[in-house]
């Protein structure tokens, strides 16, 4: 599936497994977690999907950038 590059904003390939996400523009090869981390903590707008892997945040916040490095 393409996907857009976090660090060079070209067209990056995300596994059909989601296990990985590469761009031979740029040579990015890191895994499906690494990159919604990197979109979190690099792009403001995308900073709440980090609540997407704390399990059931129903009543909880899900932290801040901070506590999730």
């Amino acid at each position: 599936m393409k996907i857009k590059c976090p660090k060079c904003d070209e067209g990056a390939e995300l596994a059909s497994d989601f296990s990985v996400v590469r761009c031979e523009h740029c040579n990015l090869d890191m895994s499906y977690g690494e990159y919604v981390k990197f979109v979190a903590h690099n792009v403001a707008k995308y900073s709440d999907i980090l609540g997407d892997y704390s399990g059931s945040t129903e009543g909880e916040s899900a932290g801040t950038l901070d506590e999730w490095d």
